[in-house]
């Protein structure tokens, strides 16, 4: 039988560069993931301050437009206050301090 003879060495020289093999392409992987997470995370970042610098526009638009036409004092509280409540709202939950309890069991104390 003239079938393909390897003697020990070349067995686990083989063996060896398998693995370095799969060594590198899981690392190369590994990279690969950690590249794409932190790029989703520098698009949401920039995707959530286009949003909030689009907004803010918008609401001092609205108010220039009520302030310099003179509004009636009724519509300038209420341009003014509306857009105060709902940045202290978010500012307040952002910043607010939350802890986690995990569930108990039935029967246990605290």
């Amino acid at each position: 039988m003239n079938g393909l003879v390897l003697t020990p060495v070349e067995v686990v020289a083989g063996l060896g560069v398998v693995l370095v093999l799969l060594v590198v392409w899981r690392a190369g992987a590994r990279r690969a993931k950690a590249t794409a997470r932190a790029a989703r995370g520098g698009v949401r970042l920039v995707s959530l301050a286009g949003r909030v610098v689009v907004n803010a526009a918008l609401i001092v638009i609205v108010q220039w437009v009520v302030v310099t036409h003179r509004g009636d004092g009724w519509l300038l509280v209420a341009v003014l206050v509306v857009p105060a409540l709902f940045a202290s709202y978010t500012l307040t939950r952002a910043l607010m301090v939350t802890t986690y309890e995990p569930g108990r069991r039935r029967g246990e104390r605290r």
